[in-house]
């Protein structure tokens, strides 16, 4: 029996609000779950111990962008301040923006807004790192209102999918990255004296996560250490599913090995398909499963009467149009196997 939220039938009058169930997201994001396999602790520790970017590849949903949330956990640091590379992105980005229109208009009005050059950035990932180095008295001449520095700190920066960038990008940024300065024109401070430096004894941890769609230049990997994160294999996924659900025991060992063994099947070369599914899809699928809105009192589903909610799943499993048919007509396949 389902107990569903939203059904084929409206009710005729609108009903009190729904209590919905609190999501499963959190727990499977913790960085205290975060299992890494034995390369990857070791290129961390190189990277840390030689004070260079590490930059990480493998395909989506491998874990690349959580070790640099497991990292910060680790290491007692607050969390990662993430930047998500676009394909318009410049090397001036990862630092600060600058809303010159703004700026404009309020010099031109003479109004209330402040007419100070330094209320119309907005510091990015890396410059807020670099930043948060320095006391807060060396910053006042550079820092917009609102801008909090408490105390200074180390920070984790996650430059994301840096392979979406433009093909310079790599290369524009390598000197900030290995010096961890930049300068920001807009401003004419004396503070800056042309830039802004780094308090070397905080430097920040920098992690950079590619999904290999694109060659890097080599001048920019001869300055970072580079780890490859493999999709795990089926002990590693085990081991992830312990972590991530604390319920794991209460499950029956037959439901964990079917789960595992069909998604694996969609992962097969046999079936090529377009978007395999990765260890993220599969959290979300065991959660799907496990719930009570398609499988109240259900612990073994993977039988031929429960097609129907099995399908539905599927939508959180498989994101292609294509490989959701394929996925399907192997479900049916597969439960009669």
């Amino acid at each position: 029996m389902s107990t569903l939220f939203y059904t084929h039938q409206p009710p005729i009058e609108r009903p009190e609000p729904v209590e919905l169930p609190i999501p499963s997201l959190n727990a499977q994001i913790d960085p205290a779950g975060y299992i890494p396999d034995d390369g990857l602790v070791g290129a961390v520790n190189v990277a840390l111990l030689l004070g260079q970017p590490l930059l990480l590849t493998g395909e989506p949903g491998t874990g690349k962008t959580q070790l640099a949330y497991s990292l910060a956990y680790q290491l007692g640091l607050n969390e990662p301040f993430q930047f998500n590379t676009k394909s318009t992105s410049t090397a001036s980005d990862l630092f600060y923006r600058y809303d010159a229109l703004r700026h404009f208009r309020a010099v031109q009005t003479c109004g209330g807004e402040s007419q100070d050059a330094k209320d119309y950035l907005h510091y990015e990932a890396l410059g807020k790192a670099i930043i948060l180095t320095k006391p807060a008295a060396e910053c006042e001449g550079y820092l917009p209102d609102g801008f909090e520095h408490t105390r200074i700190q180390r920070s984790v920066v996650l430059i994301d999918e840096i392979d979406k960038a433009p093909r310079d990008f790599p290369n524009d940024i390598l000197n900030e990255i290995e010096r961890h300065y930049f300068e920001v024109p807009e401003l004419k401070c004396p503070q800056l004296a042309g830039k802004i430096e780094v308090n070397r004894d905080l430097q920040p941890i920098v992690v950079l996560t590619s999904n290999s769609e694109r060659h890097l230049p080599d001048a920019f990997m001869r300055r970072c250490i580079y780890y490859n994160i493999a999709f795990p294999n089926e002990a590693a996924l085990k081991n992830i599913l312990q972590k991530r659900f604390t319920d794991f025991d209460q499950v029956s060992t037959d439901f964990i090995a079917k789960a595992q063994d069909f998604f694996l099947t969609l992962r097969s070369d046999r079936l090529r398909l377009e978007k395999k599914p990765a260890t993220a899809e599969l959290l979300n699928w065991l959660t799907t499963l496990r719930s009570d809105v398609f499988f109240k009192g259900v612990d073994y589903p993977f039988v031929k009467g429960y097609l129907e909610p099995l399908s539905h799943s599927l939508t959180s499993l498989v994101k292609n149009r294509r490989d959701q048919d394929t996925a399907q007509i192997e479900l049916e396949k597969w439960l009669t196997g």
